[in-house]
């Protein structure tokens, strides 16, 4: 199993309390640092379309140095992207790069919204982009996520008055912002979300531009800057021992899936904001000019504000519990505060300044890891005061488990645990633990939610909530912990988990494309892991109509938890070609259990489950292959080299480090993984021996990479110069340049129809240029573009050949697509 991970927002602040996170103990510094962000009251919005699309240095300078309270929305979750750290791909990628942006929020300060956008990879042109995505849907989600937000400021990352120059996703973002700006203050613009959260007029729009966007820096410098302002980012936080720019490129490098590492930088570093709608700022050095951002902002909040700045300028910042009488004097007037969006926000970040303040620890662990939704858990609670406050612990509740109730509150003396445990048999809860977006099968362009509270959060909060009823000197106060689970590992010491409810039994058809070149039987596995002691039932495969499978039912009987058995099951092909969904369903007490448990885990995300349908897909293809024996070099991660072992190939890994001294002619054909060239520097020493290899008889194929960061540029053994072209309608027609080439001949004839039912897209980082000595096989465009004949070259090269491609195999493989398997055999047998 792979594993994920996993974290959370309570309500609508941007302090974390993170399922599966180390609890934040904050330094004096950081506690300071979160009290002069409690003086301001003003918010700002970056919206983009990706993960990574967005500016970390704006938004650091903007949570850290303006102190605004701020988020990005990012448009998609980048499902669509490749995957440099592992072989998840579509939504299982959405997964992890929700984390990666979790994870870059927790650094750099920031929140972090979505809409229920699917990312369907690189898109042209904005109407294409808004016809697949559901303009409507998408745009109701950008209303939503403003109105709750409530921001004084947007700022668009991408320019909205360039359709068609750059990626559909990115001018979308911004044509959306755009457009609803003038309306989100009217109650009749999508009428549902006013309801719910009021109508909102957001004080100006920007578009964060730069020389980039001029396409160089001398007309960047030529341009009228009359509607730009221009922000220094590049200040350095003493309270926090880092200048903006550092924190940035800390952010910036939790986007590691997409290879986004970066290196701190110092000094000064202006950001360009081209002022867009709104009330144009006076004070051009300010982008809350004219707003007010003290507490003034609300009725009633002129005295929170006399005591909490006179409380930032004699912060004691040796004793910190001294610093509490004034923190409990001015909760108690937020507490009294008409109900209100300010009211809300404050009273979180207050109270989280005054739990740091005491140093009070409030904590409730499983006893373990997982359960059923009435499994017998056990939570132990932990709470200690670590200040010289007097506080009482009035009662631990929850709505998912009990506790003991006590009728006299208990004294939590200064630095002495207190301990509780709650009450056998009392877990009860019908919410599995699963990422909400992918709980319903959704359309090529949006993700399906039910519930629309939760349309725009990264994940659902408070899955599992404890409540702690206490009382600092007297001051009543609710803070609310959710389960979490922790074990200790003799390297790492204490590791924090998120708890999880999952069924009482998963199953998975490990591989997830079962292919058939012909019409004999083959044994299928399924493994049945249970959630729970002593689980008993049996299991079925349901096939397509023409399939058979065989025996109709399998017995299970699990003793322990979390223990695995594996059913073998025949399945045998119809005669045709033929591609259908193969489905696991195990039946237990009665109850039927059709997801598949995937467990995610990276050390830069937290871990998490996911579940999804426990399904394979069935596909019968009418396939020859010549030679048997493939190397594989793995580049930046893809699932090619199981998807070429299901057709009867005999796949190797080849470690670049042995290439030069392995003999390589074992091999009919050399694969390298896609983006290798930007990912593995061995290989800008190795060529000579993959160029030998060919020379002496043979098939060397390259995958795609891009032109940026190329460890090498002698990829070929001929001239090639690589570009951004690429084809992304999946559909687009595909032409035969050399219609008698053996890789359109032999062994499978290639037709038409081994070109339908593409994924996503036909290919990408097309080369655009390459010498006489390749020959271009195929042809294809996107609608109103040039044609492009970069997407396959074959080369001679001595007596073997060298062949580069930009064609999606590495989506289209995995994805079962018949014509794609056809193709990609024809180019591994060239010259067999």
């Amino acid at each position: 199993m792979r594993k994920i991970i996993f974290v959370l927002i309570i309500g609508l602040v941007h302090t974390f309390n993170c399922i599966g996170q180390a609890p934040k103990k904050q330094n004096a510094s950081e506690i300071y640092h979160d009290l002069q962000k409690l003086n301001f009251l003003g918010s700002a919005l970056y919206i983009a379309a990706h993960p990574d699309d967005e500016n970390t240095r704006l938004i650091s300078y903007l949570a850290n140095d303006v102190k605004a309270r701020t988020a990005y929305l990012s448009i998609t979750r980048g499902d669509g992207g490749q995957n440099l750290v592992g072989p998840e791909i579509r939504e299982l990628l959405g997964v992890i790069r929700t984390q990666e942006l979790l994870a870059a929020r927790r650094t750099d300060g920031g929140s972090q919204f979505f809409t229920r956008a699917n990312d369907f990879g690189y898109s042209k042109h904005p109407d294409e982009t808004l016809r697949i995505w559901n303009r409507d849907e998408v745009q109701s989600d950008v209303v939503r996520a403003i109105r709750k937000f409530k921001p004084d400021i947007i700022i668009n990352r991408f320019n909205h008055r360039t359709p068609g120059s750059t990626h559909g996703h990115h001018t979308s973002s911004a044509i959306l912002s755009y457009e609803v700006f003038d309306q989100l203050n009217d109650e009749t613009f999508y009428p549902d979300t006013a309801q719910s959260y009021g109508a909102w007029a957001p004080k100006r729009l920007f578009f964060n531009t730069s020389w980039w966007f001029y396409g160089s820096q001398e007309n960047f410098e030529k341009a009228d800057k009359t509607n730009l302002l221009e922000v220094e980012t590049g200040n350095f936080y003493p309270l926090l021992g880092l200048s903006n720019g550092e924190i940035a490129s800390l952010s910036r490098s939790m986007h590691k899936s997409q290879g986004f590492g970066s290196t701190g930088t110092r000094g000064s570093q202006i950001e360009y904001l081209e002022f867009l709608k709104g009330e144009f700022p006076n004070d051009k050095s300010n982008i809350f000019d004219g707003i007010n951002t003290t507490w003034s902002r609300i009725e009633g909040g002129t005295a929170i504000g006399n005591i909490l700045h006179a409380l930032e300028k004699d912060f004691d910042f040796k004793d910190l519990s001294k610093n509490i009488p004034s923190l409990l004097k001015a909760y108690k007037l937020i507490e009294a505060l008409p109900d209100g969006y300010w009211k809300t926000i404050k009273s979180e970040e207050i109270k989280n300044i005054i739990l740091s303040c005491s140093g009070l620890f409030l904590e409730a662990v499983a006893d373990q890891q997982s359960s059923t939704k009435n499994g017998n858990l056990i939570v132990n609670i932990e709470a200690i005061n670590r200040s010289s406050s007097k506080v009482l612990l009035h009662a631990v509740t929850s709505p998912v488990i009990s506790f003991p109730s006590t009728l006299v509150a208990t004294p939590l003396k200064n630095n002495e645990k207190h301990q509780l445990q709650s009450t056998e048999f009392t877990f009860n809860t019908d919410t599995f633990s699963t990422p909400y977006w992918l709980d319903e099968k959704g359309s090529l362009g949006m993700y399906q939610v039910k519930d629309p509270s939760l349309i725009g959060l990264p994940e659902v909060s408070d899955h599992f909530p404890v409540h702690f009823q206490i009382s600092i000197d007297g001051v009543s106060m609710d803070i609310i912990r959710n389960i979490i689970y922790k074990f200790n590992d003799p390297v790492k010491g204490e590791v924090y988990r998120p708890f999880e409810v999952l069924p009482e039994v998963t199953s998975s058809i490990s591989e997830k494309i079962l292919i058939f070149s012909n019409s004999e039987s083959r044994e299928v596995p399924v493994a049945v892991r249970a959630g729970r002691d002593n689980v008993y039932g049996y299991v079925k495969l349901a096939a397509p109509e023409g399939w058979t499978v065989t025996p109709s039912t399998h017995q299970l009987n699990i003793a322990k938890k979390g223990d695995s058995q594996s059913l073998i099951f025949t399945i045998t092909p119809p005669e045709g070609q033929s591609v259908g969904s193969l489905k696991s369903t195990v039946y237990v007490g009665g109850q039927e259990y059709t997801k598949e448990l995937i467990e995610i885990e990276y050390e830069h995300i937290p871990y998490q489950n996911v579940l999804l349908p426990a399904e394979a897909k069935l596909v019968r293809i009418d396939i020859q292959k010549k030679g048997q024996s493939i190397g594989y070099i793995d580049g930046a991660g893809d699932a090619i080299p199981e998807n070429l072992k299901q057709i009867g190939y005999q796949v190797s890994t080849i470690d670049p480090d042995d290439l030069g001294t392995s003999d390589l002619s074992e091999f009919d054909a050399i694969v390298i993984g896609i983006r290798a060239y930007n990912t593995i520097p061995e290989l800008a020493f190795k060529n000579k021996d993959l160029h030998e290899y060919v020379s002496n008889g043979g098939t060397l194929l390259l995958q795609y990479n891009t032109s940026h960061r190329l460890v090498t540029d002698e990829l070929a053994p001929y001239p090639i110069t690589l570009s951004r072209d690429r084809v992304t309608d999946e559909n687009s027609e595909v032409i035969f340049l050399d219609p008698n080439h053996m890789v359109l001949n032999s062994p499978n004839k290639i037709t038409q129809n081994d070109f339908k039912d593409w994924v996503q897209e036909r290919g990408l980082y097309f080369p655009s240029e390459w010498s006489d000595e390749y020959t271009p096989i195929l042809g294809m465009m996107d609608p109103d573009k040039p044609q492009s004949n970069g997407s396959l070259l074959v080369a001679q090269y001595g007596k073997g050949y060298y062949i580069y491609t930009g064609l999606s195999f590495f989506r289209e493989l995995p994805a079962g697509v018949p014509g794609a398997y056809r193709l990609f055999a024809n180019l591994l047998s060239i010259g067999k």
